[in-house]
């Protein structure tokens, strides 16, 4: 960027607490135009209620969060976002077409609503209540409608719960095509395959701090251990988690085991989520820094205005 560019999100020294509980503090978090990043952390690690500081549903009690270099908590600065939350509230007896329209009415430019739904999968569901709507069903109008507006950043809170892998599929190819027409994307995900699949930077927050926030190569190159998997004489395939391969691929040569079709390769996004939060959570949370009830509030539009 551009020493006049302002980032895409910016959160700079916040922290946030419910009563005597901290969520979050001092966070700093700085999201460049384009980026897609993954945050990552256990229930109640203070993701969600920092994307609700972003989407300017709540305020700090200290610091600075900007979008685009706006406070989020004016409504014109908002019309930039689109979010879908965990939980998305919708009127049980609009028809589909029927919401997505609403929300789209909203913007200036919006994507038509046909080509919207054909998207989303959600084409021949037009004109069924939202309320018949399963749950994978309504998880993907809640995503859509987040895009509606054509957002030049768009927040998503886990947004692939309740998806069938048909359906997180479709939807993870359907984040990649706004990413790659130049859109920022903010997304948290208790799947760590989502993040390794989709996510070009990863963060990982616990206890309200963040603990790494690198490139997903760079947090997988800090993990200590290496994978090992290797079929034993007896044709039992194995694997092992070692700190060091070659070390003890020479011990099993140098003992006489008998192994074959040999693999080694580094640690996965889970194993290196593992490390860093281990210690942590090993010691148990620090006094007052319990975790809350993270759950965004809910939004009919599923883009904050």
């Amino acid at each position: 960027m551009s020493a006049v560019e302002v980032s895409a999100v910016q959160v700079s020294g916040v922290t946030r607490r419910f009563g005597d509980v901290v969520a979050l503090d001092d966070v700093s978090l700085e999201v460049g135009h384009g980026e897609l990043v993954g945050m990552l952390g256990p229930n109640g690690a203070g993701k969600s209620t920092l994307l609700s500081l972003v989407s300017g549903q709540r305020r700090p009690d200290a610091g600075v969060v900007r979008l685009h270099g706006n406070d989020p908590r004016d409504a014109r600065a908002r019309t930039v976002l689109g979010l879908t939350p965990q939980e998305t509230g919708l009127p049980s007896t609009l028809r589909v077409r029927e919401v997505v329209d609403f929300v789209g009415g909203h913007y200036p430019d919006p994507v038509p609503t046909g080509e919207l739904l054909e998207q989303f999968g959600l084409a021949d569901l037009g004109k069924r209540q939202t309320g018949s709507l399963s749950g994978g069903q309504k998880r993907r109008l809640a995503v859509a409608m987040s895009l509606v507006g054509r957002p030049r950043v768009v927040l998503l809170d886990e947004p692939t719960t309740g998806l069938d892998v048909s359906g997180r599929t479709a939807l993870w190819d359907a984040i990649r095509e706004y990413h790659a027409g130049g859109g920022t994307v903010l997304l948290t995900s208790h799947y760590l395959e989502e993040v390794q699949a989709l996510a070009e930077r990863v963060v990982v927050i616990d206890h309200g701090t963040v603990l790494a926030d690198d490139s997903l190569e760079t947090i997988l190159s800090r993990v200590g251990v290496r994978r090992v998997q290797l079929t034993d004489a007896a044709g039992v395939r194995q694997e092992h988690l070692v700190p060091d391969s070659d070390a003890f691929v020479r011990d099993l040569v140098t003992s006489g085991t008998e192994f074959r079709d040999l693999e080694i390769r580094g640690a996965s996004l889970e194993e290196a989520f593992g490390q860093l939060v281990d210690g942590v959570d090993g010691v148990g949370r620090p006094a007052g820094h319990e975790a809350p009830a993270e759950a965004l509030p809910e939004t009919t539009e599923g883009a904050v205005r």
